[in-house]
């Protein structure tokens, strides 16, 4: 039997260790990859048999010419997997599974883990918790939404990842100024009710539309707030039984369930409200970012970039179960740092099981079986990070979606 061939399309640098695993189960493993990251990624280059360059615009293909690019390398190798290793190269997967009728997740289903407002009306219709919005299109129904939910509103961009391009909008005023400058971009936003609460995550492995494994977590000071405001990223794995992460855990459920996602890996945030509900923020078909991968490892054992690669070598056809997790506890904490290369090595607990090698920031993960002994260090790694790295000192109000 000839090995499967994977494509594995990656605009930014991530997902070595999907490749690794794919490789060590045996398949061939082929990359395509942005041009603008020929001479600055570091690519596992013994688990990827071949890398082909797209010209990009901020790392986004043309997508006519991939089409026809992975076309004409079709012609001489049988590809039996595409995947996409980014949040941004999951519509382009999409569209060359449907072009070369390669089994996976296709474009409608696509849509609702990557267009924000595709994924609340799904989300909608299935009965589940979401924050009031509007597609920001129609003018009689953005303005019946602005006359029904007072500010503030929360402005999301459709097709980004996290928290990029979010805005919050304060009044009236300042969404109509936001639209203005949109232009003919609008029909590309939605706008939210702000929500105050706090950010959690379920990070799930799902095999024949059954979650095989997942994890509930909490941050500190979620993405959003972080990359807009400054200050410290952390999350933490829930108290495993508890009633926050037995929720979360049933809610990922309902989500995925309506979604329609087969088999893979998924990142699904949720804000546990001020008013005492659990809405849905978003997911996503992909491992994680912001090292969550690493902090689900340290806790569980648990690879999730090695379990997609076997999860999509057994392709729905063979069996497959993940390995017995193991019940530690673990934090992640992720800072700016103004030394080009701070030195962490007076942060010398044992707990301390990962560490950020990357210029100007800082970035630790602490382990224990006491979720008691992980809390507690994180508080004092927030205090003594600020003092000894942070270029700037955390919000103090309530994080938020």
């Amino acid at each position: 039997m000839d090995p499967l061939t994977f494509l594995c399309l990656a605009s930014y640098e991530k997902g070595h260790d999907f490749m690794r695993e794919a490789k060590r189960q045996g398949a061939r493993v082929f990359l395509i990859t942005s041009l603008s990251l020929r001479d600055k990624a570091q690519w596992p280059r013994e688990s990827i048999d071949d890398i082909f360059y797209m010209p990009d615009q901020d790392k986004t293909w043309n997508r006519n010419d991939t089409l026809l690019a992975i076309s004409h390398l079709a012609r001489t190798q049988a590809i039996d997997r595409v995947v996409a290793l980014d949040d941004f190269d999951l519509e382009m997967a999409a569209s060359l599974r449907e072009h070369l009728r390669i089994p996976g997740m296709g474009e409608t289903t696509t849509r609702y883990f990557r267009d924000k407002l595709a994924m609340r009306m799904k989300a909608m219709e299935a009965g589940l918790h979401v924050p009031e919005f509007v597609h920001l299109l129609n003018d009689a129904k953005v303005a019946e939404f602005t006359r029904r939910v007072p500010p503030p509103w929360v402005l999301k961009p459709r097709g980004m990842a996290g928290a990029i391009g979010i805005q919050v909008v304060h009044s009236l005023d300042d969404l109509r100024a936001a639209d203005r400058a949109l232009g003919d971009r609008r029909s590309f936003f939605l706008v939210e009710r702000f929500v105050p609460g706090d950010v959690c995550h379920v990070d799930s492995i799902v095999y024949g539309n059954r979650i095989l494994f997942a994890v509930a977590s909490q941050y500190g000071y979620p993405p959003l707030d972080v990359s807009q405001r400054g200050g410290i990223f952390t999350t933490r794995l829930l108290e495993r039984g508890s009633a926050p992460s037995e929720a979360l855990l049933a809610a990922n459920q309902g989500v995925l369930a309506a979604m329609g996602l087969v088999r893979g890996v998924s990142h699904t945030e949720f804000i546990k409200g001020d008013d005492g509900e659990l809405y849905f923020l978003e997911t996503s078909a992909r491992v994680g970012g912001a090292h969550i991968a690493e902090l689900v490892e340290a806790a569980t054992g648990l690879n999730l970039w090695g379990e997609w690669a076997k999860v999509e070598i057994a392709g729905g056809n063979l069996p497959y179960a993940p390995p017995p997790p193991a019940n530690d506890y673990a934090a992640l904490l992720v800072s700016l740092a103004r030394q080009e290369h701070p030195d962490t090595s007076a942060y010398n607990d044992p707990e301390i099981v990962w560490r950020m090698q990357m210029p100007h920031h800082v970035g630790m993960i602490v382990k224990s079986p006491h979720r008691e002994r992980v809390a507690g260090l994180l508080d004092q790694y927030v205090e003594r990070v600020k003092k000894d790295f942070a270029t700037v000192a955390p919000p103090r109000d309530k994080p938020t979606n």
